[in-house]
């Protein structure tokens, strides 16, 4: 690849910069039969496949683009990032939403 192809993708890419996209946090998961979900009321646990200790997972268009630890930051619940995916599984993600 040569500097005028770097600067091609570069440009195209920057079209992308302001797309928005939105990003779930997975704590983990639970298959429940129908039944279960409609007899769960206020006060009720319902407990998921991973353990507290587990990273959680950063998720943009159903790919897992990084990982971290849930943190309170003034009263509101963020992730601090200890691990990224790779730039091509991220462009991936995005390129499945458009």
């Amino acid at each position: 690849m040569d500097a005028v192809d770097d600067v091609t993708s570069e440009s195209a890419l920057a079209l992308l910069y302001d797309i928005e996209l939105e990003a779930t946090l997975q704590f983990g998961s639970r298959e429940m039969p129908l039944r279960e979900v409609l007899e769960l009321g206020p006060g009720d646990v319902v407990e998921l496949n991973r353990h507290v200790s587990e990273p959680v997972d950063l998720v943009v268009g159903e790919r897992i683009i990084a990982r971290g630890e849930v943190v309170v930051v003034s009263g509101n619940f963020a992730l601090r990032i200890t691990e990224v995916a790779t730039p091509q599984m991220r462009l991936e993600s995005i390129r499945c939403l458009i």
